[in-house]
């Protein structure tokens, strides 16, 4: 399925069956639709990745799950949203790195993830790669490393801007290689971040896979090695930044999940939590997660939120050790 069919796939299609309480009664939940707020504009990663599981879910248990876009402030409009939303199982939010762990770290927002949100469930992993300009003169990370080295102050990066996750993966990685000084050149966006390396008017970045691998493909960049120390399923043929003897263990993505509002009932997070599992193990919902550049990686509740606490002292310590703060 292509992006413009999932986006006009219409969630109320998916009623499939009455859902029944354990005792076999009718009215268990969920007795009535599910809003899904998504804090970006549709056909973002999230967008889609959030989508995907939610239909597959709302497939199961009968009732439909309603996105609802609501982008702005890079994420924090709609997560704030479901912050305040009644904490009743009929809001869930398609939650992410840039406003659940990074955002509150680089500026104030007008919610605590960790006293706001109830953590449900992770969806997947977003892999981020090393790309750089056909023209570098490089063909290996270990080559990029020795070259950039020997030229302090020389080379350029692009993200999608300050502070952006793609900005703060880019520095962890760096610091650890000991490639502190180059200089970044903030894009709106990473479209044009990827454009103005194509252009050879910056020299490398460090960007999703979702974002990067048509550029690969299509001969326009070069990747020299991905963010997961496991490397990927999706990328194969990509070797891990954690190979490298400079940067050992690296492994560092952006999530995707869903988080409830803080106060939701235990017996719907946990229901909900088990839907998802369920969706994440059909062979559909894997694919259609791969098309998308979204690596599948479920976890429970008690998993995710052992998780974010992990994710969230990654990105602290980069952006102290930076000096990091966006106004």
């Amino acid at each position: 399925m292509n992006r413009r069919s999932l986006l006009l796939a219409t969630p109320a299609l998916l009623l499939a069956r009455p859902v029944l309480a354990q005792g076999g009664n009718a009215g268990a939940y969920p007795a009535r639709p599910v809003r899904m707020v998504v804090p970006w504009p549709p056909g973002q990663a999230t967008d889609l990745m959030a989508r995907v599981a939610g239909q597959q879910v709302a497939a199961q248990w009968g009732q439909p799950i309603i996105p609802e876009n609501k982008a702005g402030a890079g994420g924090m409009i709609g997560s704030d949203a479901v912050a305040k939303a009644q904490p009743d199982g009929y809001t869930i939010l398609a939650a992410s790195t840039g406003p659940i762990t990074t955002a509150p770290l680089v500026q104030r927002t007008p919610y605590d993830p960790e006293k706001d949100f109830a953590p449900v469930a992770m969806i997947g992993i977003s892999p981020y790669v090393l790309t750089v300009t056909n023209a570098f003169p490089a063909k290996t990370a270990e080559e990029f490393i020795k070259v950039v080295k020997a030229s302090p102050g020389k080379f350029t990066y692009a993200s999608s801007g300050t502070g952006a996750a793609a900005h703060l993966i880019t520095l962890m990685w760096l610091n650890r290689a000991g490639l502190t000084d180059t200089v970044h050149v903030p894009f709106q966006g990473s479209g044009p971040a990827l454009t103005a390396v194509m252009a050879g008017q910056v020299d490398f970045a460090i960007d999703t896979l979702a974002a990067t691998g048509p550029l690969v493909r299509q001969g326009g960049l070069r990747a020299m090695g991905i963010s997961l120390a496991a490397g990927s399923e999706l990328a194969p043929d990509i070797a891990p930044l954690a190979r490298l003897a400079e940067t050992p263990g690296f492994d560092v993505g952006a999530f995707g999940g869903y988080m409830m509002p803080a106060g939701t009932p235990a017996a719907i997070i946990e229901r909900l939590a088990a839907e998802t599992e369920k969706a994440m193990g059909t062979a559909e919902v894997k694919q259609r997660m791969a098309s998308i550049g979204f690596q599948a990686q479920p976890r429970g509740t008690a998993d995710f939120t052992a998780f974010l606490k992990t994710h969230r002292e990654q990105f602290r310590q980069v952006i102290e050790e930076n000096k990091l703060r966006v106004e």
